[in-house]
């Protein structure tokens, strides 16, 4: 289910003022890590997802889903299979880039991991990136070389494959 015990928990919950503080508090009073959350409406509007992305053992991850589950605004709560769901992040990545040949490099490097240039200045470039975080952490270690202005990352957001709901 998890590499190394990264876990991504997909919550349904209603969308409601105070729901993101009740569950990332619950993180917070039971010293849960958050790696990453994403939230967002679904295709019903009265409902949004989190994906939650958590590094922890098996035994800490069972009791995060049981409590998440007793929250009153949580609709379901499901640990995705990582071999049955995907997963993707956007990354946008602002690098130095003030001759030719480092531009040069920095299309190069971009074009090889499909990202986007969106936008490009006299001394910078600014790629986006989209995919598994270790297709953005690869990426971003690549090009550091070349000196990270700015760094943002979405965080992970996710689905089942196929028909699993």
């Amino acid at each position: 289910m998890s590499a190394n015990g990264w876990y991504i928990v997909s919550a349904l919950v209603e969308n409601k003022p105070g729901v993101l503080f009740r569950v990332t508090n619950l993180f917070r009073a039971r010293s849960f890590n958050i790696e990453s959350i994403t939230v967002g409406t679904t295709e019903q509007q009265d409902l949004s997802r989190m994906t939650i992305t958590t590094n922890s053992d098996q035994r800490t991850l069972d009791q995060l889903v049981k409590q998440l589950r007793k929250l009153i605004d949580v609709v379901d709560v499901k640990v995705l299979d990582l071999d049955k769901s995907v997963y993707r992040e956007l990354a946008l990545i602002k690098m130095k880039a003030i001759d030719p040949t480092t531009r040069s490099e920095i299309l190069n490097y971009a074009n090889i991991f499909r990202g986007n240039i969106i936008d490009i200045g006299k001394e910078t470039i600014t790629v986006e990136i989209t995919g598994t975080p270790d297709k953005i952490d690869a990426f971003k270690n690549l090009v550091e070389q070349y000196g990270i202005a700015q760094l943002a990352r979405t965080g992970v957001s996710a689905l089942p494959r196929g028909t699993e709901l």
